[in-house]
């Protein structure tokens, strides 16, 4: 090992933000609103909207153009997503009340509530840019 890495301390990277690109900035905060997530009155208008979790982390939306700003050759991805967001609604009959509250509002569903061989009560709903977001307990 030459001398100049042993004097570079290590860094531990810490997951700070968890990044989501969305074509229609108000329409994706309406529906992480409606799981509880808090955003400024107005942010609908912004290319950049954060907001911070109990416990420090991030979620940001960022408009497509903005990505394309600093990346403009971007295009949105094909098929389904990559990135899973998952809720905790507290109990099974939580997972089904939120399902239930989301579909009625409009937002499609991608698996209905369902009894997993894994022990939870889980469902899958689609943001408004067709990501998976699970609902579980």
């Amino acid at each position: 090992m030459n001398s100049e890495s042993s004097s570079t301390p290590r860094v531990t990277p810490r997951l700070d933000l968890i990044g989501i690109v969305t074509s229609d900035m108000a329409a994706s905060l309406a529906f992480y609103r409606r799981l509880g997530l808090d955003f400024a009155p107005g942010s609908e208008e912004s290319p950049h909207v954060e907001t911070t979790l109990p416990g420090g982390l991030r979620v940001a939306f960022d408009t497509e153009a903005t990505i394309r700003s600093f990346l403009p050759d971007w295009r949105p991805p094909a098929g389904s997503g990559r990135l899973g967001l998952a809720f905790h609604c507290g109990t099974a009959e939580g997972v089904d009340a939120v399902y239930e509250e989301l579909v009625a509002a409009g937002y499609r569903s991608e698996a209905k509530p369902f009894d997993a061989p894994w022990g939870q009560r889980y469902a899958v709903v689609l943001d408004p840019d067709g990501n998976g977001v699970d609902l579980f307990a």
